[in-house]
């Protein structure tokens, strides 16, 4: 099991696993049945894609609203007097042009050799109705960097608000390798007839994959459990492994 190490210089600010909240940003708990409104956590790839990373919490005790008018970013909160023994900027958040701003966050990820932490938008920002999530910018920050200082992220288009709320998460961190080192290359025959092989015996194996776990959702879409079967075998396989 690898490890990554945190220290932080923010009171209360700790980062935990990302988890998909439901009922919450992950969508409500409708069952998977005819009828049912679709949620984002019905959805594996995403519910698998949502948990992978690190997210972080707004630590402050009050909100920040973020926005622009006229072309004008303002962000607009209340941040009190500075906090004793508080060594960076105060207030932590700075404009960065009118297109992006700033948040100082002064926390450090170690992560293991050969591996690097990106900063990417939280996942709630593509399933929140109401487009006030902010959008953090993705940035790749190797090993040997003790300290990530500040987030830049994406001002909110014209007449749009972005918000900070205490408590609520607003950033994922996800580990990767540090060099991406691979070559992008056209399968040969034999791959892509095996691939095409595979493709083709999912389908027609659909009916018995995807048996009693076929529903329609309040939209007309039809859905099914024909990828959490597969993923199920395929991890059960992987573990019997020696």
């Amino acid at each position: 099991m690898r490890q990554v190490k945190f220290r932080s210089h923010t009171p209360g600010f700790k980062p935990r696993r990302t988890k998909l909240d439901v009922p919450g940003w992950g969508g409500q708990r409708e069952p998977r049945k005819d009828g049912s409104m679709e949620q984002a956590w019905h959805c594996l790839p995403f519910s698998e894609g949502a948990r992978y990373g690190i997210e972080l919490f707004y630590p402050h005790e009050n909100e920040l609203r973020v926005t622009v008018a006229g072309g004008k970013l303002s962000l607009d909160g209340d941040f009190g007097p500075r906090p004793e023994g508080h060594g960076g900027e105060w207030p932590p958040f700075r404009t960065f042009g009118d297109l992006y701003y700033t948040y100082q966050l002064a926390l450090d990820l170690k992560v293991e050799e050969g591996f690097a932490i990106r900063t990417e938008p939280h996942p709630r920002f593509y399933t929140d109705p109401t487009n006030t999530t902010p959008i953090a910018v993705p940035a790749l920050i190797r090993r040997w960097w003790p300290m990530v200082y500040f987030l830049v992220f994406k001002s909110p288009p014209e007449g749009g608000v972005h918000i900070f709320r205490p408590g609520e998460p607003f950033v994922q961190i996800l580990i990767l390798p540090e060099e991406a080192e691979f070559d992008l290359v056209p399968m040969s025959d034999n791959e892509a007839a095996e691939r095409e092989m595979q493709s083709r015996r999912i389908y027609e194996s659909r009916a018995t994959l995807s048996a009693e776990t076929e529903w329609t959702s309040a939209t007309n879409t039809v859905f099914d459990g024909t990828y959490r079967h597969i993923l199920g075998a395929a991890t059960g396989k992987a573990k019997r492994r020696p």
